[in-house]
Parts: structure tokens; sequence; C-alpha cells
């Protein structure tokens, strides 16, 4: 790894600190960024996302993705932790610290809405950051791609009923315009480049022209990362400084519920003796979570000031460095998985 990706929780920790101060020196700016968005789809952050994925869609080789069905543990790691555990998981501590550890703190309809928050961030599975996740940890691209995409065609189907059952609400509104359109922003577009990218790299023939590609788009896939965590915390920075409590009460759970999840997902890949390269991506996918839909699920059902919104606020102040911290500890833990074949 290069001094840059070596030393990535520093800068990510200085782009935390960078959007907080920004954002509240010149919450303006932020404001008219946060105002462009289509179907609560931020377009500026869309963009950023993108440049952090495309570099990782031009490694995949489509023409090795037909074998990827021939490994079908990974698949199946990915779906039992994403739909089957995770967000009965996140609902359960939602109450027992809301409703038990918390509850002289906080009065029971917020102890509801935080709840609700919760539930909605544990029922998305990641979407996009996951690619980042995968390269940091030296991720089977291909394989990635597949566990993302199944999830994704999974998650439209799932969403609803699962977040309906765990909120008690049978009519939970899905805003399925902003589900397709990250799905399009954040997998299509980029994958469909990407293709086409490596393609065009490989009618000369000569591999050494895709590596020197990459390597020139590698930093531009960290600045995109840095540029993200920046706008991500600018927009939050008022909320942050005004319920620092609130912050930390909601951060707790969820830092369990993220640690729990890939511990569990950590120790299943490691008894079904899954290669690193599928086995750290497929818990990372099942620790994530698609912040996007679930801010936008929340404030359509909850508003935009509730304490809904707001534990769906915390998953993503919480994620990066969280995510980063997995990575670190995936790669020192390589050794106890065995190589891919």
């Amino acid at each position: 790894m290069g001094l840059f990706e070596r030393y990535l929780s520093v800068w990510v920790g200085l782009a935390i600190v960078i959007g907080i101060v920004l954002g509240t020196l010149v919450p303006e700016v932020f404001a008219a960024i946060a105002s462009i968005e289509y179907a609560h789809v931020n377009i500026v952050i869309a963009v950023l996302i993108w440049l952090m994925i495309y570099p990782m869609m031009v490694q995949i080789d489509f023409t090795s993705l037909k074998d990827v069905g021939k490994k079908p543990k990974g698949l199946v790691l990915t779906l039992v932790i994403n739909w089957l555990i995770k967000p009965f998981t996140m609902a359960l501590l939602g109450w027992l610290f809301f409703k038990g550890f918390f509850a002289d703190w906080v009065d029971p309809q917020t102890a509801n809405e935080y709840i609700a928050g919760m539930i909605l961030l544990g029922v998305a599975p990641c979407t996009a950051m996951v690619f980042i996740w995968s390269q940091l940890t030296k991720g089977d691209a291909n394989y990635t791609l597949v566990q993302v995409s199944i999830n994704d065609i999974i998650m439209i189907f799932a969403f609803a009923p699962i977040a309906g059952l765990l909120l008690g609400v049978t009519d939970i509104t899905v805003p399925w315009d902003t589900l397709l359109l990250s799905v399009v922003l954040y997998v299509l577009i980029p994958l469909l480049a990407g293709a086409m990218t490596r393609k065009k790299l490989e009618r000369h023939d000569d591999p050494s022209r895709l590596h020197q590609f990459l390597a020139t788009m590698k930093p531009w896939s960290m600045i995109g990362l840095l540029a993200t965590v920046i706008l991500l915390f600018g927009f939050q920075a008022e909320t942050i400084l005004a319920k620092p409590l609130a912050i930390v009460l909601i951060a707790i759970p969820l830092l369990i519920q993220t640690y729990g999840i890939f511990a569990i997902a950590y120790v299943l890949a490691k008894q079904m003796k899954l290669p690193h390269n599928v086995a750290a991506p497929a818990c990372m996918i099942g620790t994530s979570n698609f912040f996007e839909l679930a801010v936008a699920v929340a404030i359509s059902l909850f508003g935009l000031h509730s304490g809904a919104a707001l534990a769906t606020v915390v998953g993503v102040l919480v994620e990066v460095p969280v995510m980063l911290s997995l990575v670190w500890f995936a790669n020192r833990t390589r050794h106890w998985f065995a190589e891919s074949k």
C-alpha cells in the first residue's frame, strides 16, 4: 500500500474535522450543495461516489463473471447476513437501548423514532461504498459486483415488507424513485462506463495500458472518498454540534450492531473456508448500510427533523471511520483465510 492508503484513516479523520468546521462557518454553501438533489439523491454526492467506484468497475473482467456461480458460498453468506440476521439484530438493539438502557434519557416518542431510523438502516445493505471497501481489502472485483447486484435486486422486493414488519407499519411507502435512481447512479452507470473503458483499453492487446490507466485513476478514487466525507459531515455539522448527547446515544447501539454483524459474518466466512478476497467484501456488504435510501425513507415517513431521520444521519457519521477500522482488521487477518484459487 502506498503512503496515502496506509494512512487513509488519518486523512478521513481530517476530512471529518474539515467538514464539521466548514459546515459551521459556511452553512449556506453546504445548504446550496444539499439542495442539488433529485428523488432525495444528492447529485454532487452521486458524482463523487461515481468517481470513487468507476476505477473499480474498470478492473472487472466480464469474461470471468460466468465463473462466479461456481463459488456460491460467498453469495449465500451475503444474503443470510443481509436479509435473515442484520435487520432483526438492529431492531433488537434499538429496542434494548431505547426502551431499556436509555429509557430515562429519551422520551417514548423520540425513542420510537430512533428505533425506526435504526431499523431503516438495518434493512438497507450497502450498494456503492462497498466497492471502496472491497478494493481496500483486495477483494475480487467480479465477485463483489455480483454480490452487490443480487442484493440490489432483492432489496427492490424485500425492503418494504421487512421494514414494514419491523416498524409495525403495513402501509410503509418506499420512495421507489430514490431506490431505482440510486442503483442506476451507483451501479449501472459506472458499470457501463467501466466496461466500455476496459474494452477500449484492451483493443490494443497491451496489458500495460490498463494498468497505467488504473494507476492514474487511483488517486481520484481516494479524492472522491475524502470529498464525500467532507460534504456528509458538512451537511450535518450543526446537528452534530447541537445534539451531541443524542448523537452519542444513537451511535452506541449502531457501533455494537456494526462490529457485531461483522464478527458474525467473519466467523461464518472462516468456517465456510471462503478465500479472503471473497470473504472480506461479503462481510463488508453485510456490515455497511445504504444510507441514502435509509435517510430518504426516514424523511418521507417521519419528517426531516424527526428522530428517525437523525438516527439514519448518525449511521452516516459512524460508517466511514468504523468501516475503515474493519478494513484494517480484515487486512491484518488475511492469513486466517485460504488463498483464492
